[in-house]
């Protein structure tokens, strides 16, 4: 059986262009952007960089160290209709590093590679061009050291919390003792030890995400990736899980690659921000480093006048390619 759960048990890696893009057609004609750079005036909480930095899409790491994830000019392709050759270019010259426990948002237009970005990371789709590297050393396969908290669900119904939080342990080859034991001591960890032997059904949404996350966390990887993990949460849950995924992400200091439609969100959340342009060919047009004290509470920092200074100065880069995004997605319906 294969397993959607704690870290990244999914079957070989699909490398770009193996499959086709439904409902896109061809690169010519789509609206394309162009690089934009800003900077935030002195104590603004945070400063920016753009395209035209010697390193563009990453900010270094520490002096010394390997960084957790690098991709180096990385596009991603996929076969498109037409012309046999043709190919529909979903992400384009992607440079990004994320350091060892280093907390990095990506905010950009619907449909702009930024899932892309997260599945090339996770081994699942392998570059056209370019490279992935995990603390130093080429991605080949799938990224072992990464758990991977989508969108959707990946909880068993059938099967009970407890159990659904051990079964990446279970598939690891873990007496199912110790399995079961180190799955209640995370229950705990995320405010629901006492709901070891319900079932999905009987919890919120938000119970199930923190039963997800540490379905995931269980698996004590180096690198989280999260694909809009809060997005069908309402506000005040999504604030809630904001705030459990900081306090955790601050205990283990775990390097965090975290997508994100949620401006607030990505700047409440990260160390830095990064900004996609609307696609195809997404390119990564800017990065904010966030200067917000630790610890931080989602509700509270968003009252701040630096968070509202970063806000602006970040949407207003991003905007145009949110419009941009918008448009294509009318014509293409």
């Amino acid at each position: 059986m294969r397993v959607m759960a704690a870290s990244v048990n999914f079957q070989r890696p699909i490398r770009s262009g193996d499959l086709p893009h439904p409902g896109l057609r061809r690169q010519s004609g789509w609206l394309t952007s162009r690089p934009q750079s800003a900077g935030l005036d002195p104590g603004t909480g945070g400063n920016m960089t753009g395209l035209n930095t010697a390193a563009p899409g990453a900010l270094q790491a520490a002096a010394g160290a390997a960084p957790a994830a690098q991709l180096d000019g990385v596009r991603i392709s996929f076969p498109a209709s037409g012309p046999r050759g043709a190919e529909f270019i979903a992400v384009e010259g992607a440079s990004l590093t994320v350091a060892d426990g280093e907390f990095v948002a990506i905010v950009g237009p619907t449909g702009c590679g930024k899932s892309t970005l997260l599945n090339a990371t996770a081994g699942l789709l392998v570059p056209s061009v370019g490279s992935v590297s995990i603390f130093g050393a080429p991605l080949k396969g799938l990224n072992r050291s990464a758990g991977y908290l989508f969108q959707a669900e990946a909880l068993f119904p059938w099967k009970t919390v407890i159990d659904n939080v051990a079964i990446g342990l279970d598939v690891a080859g873990v007496p199912t003792a110790q399995a079961r034991e180190r799955a209640a001591a995370w229950l705990k960890r995320v405010g629901l030890g006492a709901f070891a032997d319900r079932y999905p059904h009987m919890l919120s949404g938000g119970q199930r995400k923190r039963v997800g996350l540490a379905q995931v966390l269980i698996r004590d990887p180096k690198i989280l990736l999260m694909d809009e993990p809060f997005g069908p949460l309402d506000a005040q849950t999504r604030q809630i899980m904001g705030n459990l995924l900081l306090d955790l992400w601050t205990q283990d200091r775990k390097a965090v690659l975290f997508v994100t439609h949620d401006l607030d969100e990505a700047i409440a959340l990260a160390d830095r921000v990064v900004i996609m342009s609307a696609g195809p060919a997404s390119r990564i047009i800017g990065e904010w480093r966030i200067g917000l004290a630790r610890p931080r509470d989602i509700a509270e920092v968003r009252l701040l006048p630096e968070f509202h200074a970063l806000h602006r100065e970040i949407w207003g880069a991003l905007r145009e390619e949110v419009v941009k995004g918008y448009r294509q997605t009318e014509e293409v319906a």
